[in-house]
């Protein structure tokens, strides 16, 4: 699992790298992240220690629980490509300059 306890972040890249890679994510209910991973983290209170260990705890002790985070994962990176982003970029240069 990786565990992401950010209380700020940009956007979530390293959630879905996890995600891209087949490894659940717990992270912090904070910034981008319940953004960029919606449904397929699990989340805690980044200022309390208590409930991201109890994350932790109850991903380790679940074995479909695990399997299934990693099912989400895998389907939430397919929202997200270079290949999107680029063209989506490209589209507001487009529509900004009046082309």
């Amino acid at each position: 699992m990786v565990v992401i306890p950010s209380m700020y972040e940009g956007f979530g890249l390293g959630a879905l790298e996890a995600m891209a890679s087949g490894v659940p994510v717990i992270c912090a209910r904070a910034a981008s992240l319940p953004e960029t991973a919606e449904h397929a983290a699990l989340y805690f209170d980044p200022s309390n220690a208590e409930d991201m260990a109890d994350r932790m705890v109850t991903l380790t002790g679940s074995r479909d629980l695990y399997r299934e985070q990693i099912r989400l994962g895998l389907e939430r990176v397919q929202a997200f490509s270079w290949d999107r982003c680029a063209a989506r970029t490209l589209a507001l240069i487009q529509e900004t300059a009046g082309k």
